[in-house]
């Protein structure tokens, strides 16, 4: 039986780095450059039902993937957000943001304000790389 949860499943995802806990994927959005996700590899809701061990290393991934993307994109920002509303599965978005973006400084998820019109121009399979090997030093 397939789950109905579509973090649990690995479909056509670009993994940069995994572990028994998580998973670091870049997110094939090309709106978003550098966009990540750290998805947690089982089915839990909220960080509380995590042991502190558990937690302590799904953070420490998500600042890794922070710091490679502020190295690799020098965006204006770094937007982290663990929501959950849609799919009840423990998963950080780790979205670079610039102060010129079509949302900024709202929500990437809020509608737009503007036109991008500088948007920076970035090779994904060159950032892929720069992450994956970042992640696994």
């Amino acid at each position: 039986m397939t789950s109905p949860c579509p973090l649990c499943r690995v479909v056509d995802e670009d993994i940069l780095y995994a572990t028994d806990l998580y998973r670091v994927i870049a997110v094939n959005d090309p709106a978003w450059p550098g966009f990540c996700r750290v998805i947690l590899n089982k089915h839990v809701a909220e960080m509380s039902d995590l042991s502190i061990d558990e937690r302590s290393a799904l953070m420490q991934a998500v600042y890794a993937v922070e710091a490679a993307l502020r190295g690799a994109l020098v965006p204006s920002k770094i937007n982290l957000a663990s929501l959950g509303n849609v799919v009840p599965h423990v998963h950080w978005h780790i979205i670079p943001r610039w102060e010129n973006d079509s949302h900024f400084p709202d929500p990437i998820w809020a509608n737009a304000k503007r036109d991008w019109l500088t948007k920076p121009s970035f090779d994904r399979t060159a950032i892929i790389q720069h992450l994956t090997q970042t992640l696994t030093q």
